[in-house]
């Protein structure tokens, strides 16, 4: 470390800073260390962006502010191809699945709302989603219905655990607690959100007893606008939370990459 730094951050930072000049004691280096720690940890807290803030870049919400024409994509399991569509209706997202391809449901999420409660449209017609089957599997596929929503994004109050890699990608963690009185299975998930392009790349959802539930890891990521970047592939476990989360089946979601001029979907 630079000399002139050093004694910058002893004589402007160190509130024990009178305790270095007392002749050669042998105790400087244990008054010096302190103050060079409370300074390096001060500057790496100020590096590092809120946990609201990086949840919120990470959030289905900012990709779709810059997608006119919605995410579309599939969801894959054993031979089965579910279609389906997100848009952002005003500040709300609606999403839609094809279990049939003439049959689309489409569900609103209000973001916001601190119930986080869902509302299927039905013959034009909104209507509340009952808060008992948002855990209920989407097609048979390993997502749910508060999956595929990603609720949990909008849990208030987010904790930055630290910073740890995925798959070798640098990656901000994140633990999100249910709030209380909500709906759904997850009581505690944890998100890893890659510090430099914004995206989540692997989501942990626990259930009370700690055990995990289910499992979301990212394969690839793609940009969508200048410097906005979302999942591009992604497998979806079910797990046992009573076998270390052992992995009991899974499906695979991809979503296309944009593109320009192309009809928009049910609306």
């Amino acid at each position: 470390m630079d000399a002139g730094f050093s004694k910058k951050i002893r004589h402007q930072a160190c509130p024990l800073r009178h305790l270095i000049h007392i002749g050669r004691m042998n105790f400087k280096w244990l008054a010096i260390a302190p103050c060079l720690a409370f300074a390096l940890s001060t500057l790496a807290r100020a590096q590092d962006p809120g946990a609201q803030q990086i949840l919120e870049s990470a959030r289905i919400s900012a990709t779709l502010t810059q997608l006119d024409d919605g995410l579309r994509g599939n969801l894959r399991k054993g031979n089965r191809n579910i279609p389906i569509t997100l848009f952002l209706k005003g500040k709300d997202i609606q999403f839609q699945f094809a279990e049939t391809p003439d049959q689309w449901r489409i569900f609103h999420m209000r973001i916001g709302d601190e119930a986080f409660n869902l509302f299927e449209i039905v013959d034009g017609k909104t209507t509340a989603f009952p808060a008992e089957k948002i855990v209920e599997p989407i097609a048979g596929t390993d997502l749910t219905y508060e999956d595929l929503a990603l609720r949990f994004f909008y849990w208030p109050n987010p904790h930055l655990e630290g910073q740890e890699d995925v798959g070798g990608q640098p990656c901000y963690k994140l633990r999100i607690d249910k709030p209380r009185g909500s709906a759904g299975r997850y009581e505690v998930v944890y998100v890893w959100i890659h510090r430099k392009f914004g995206a989540f790349m692997k989501i942990h959802g626990h259930d009370k007893n700690g055990g995990l539930v289910k499992e979301f890891q990212v394969e690839d990521i793609m940009k969508v606008a200048d410097n906005v970047w979302t999942l591009r592939k992604m497998q979806v476990a079910t797990c046992d939370p009573a076998n270390r989360g052992r992995r009991l089946s899974i499906t695979d979601v991809t979503f296309d990459s944009p593109q320009k001029a192309t009809p928009k979907g049910i609306r």
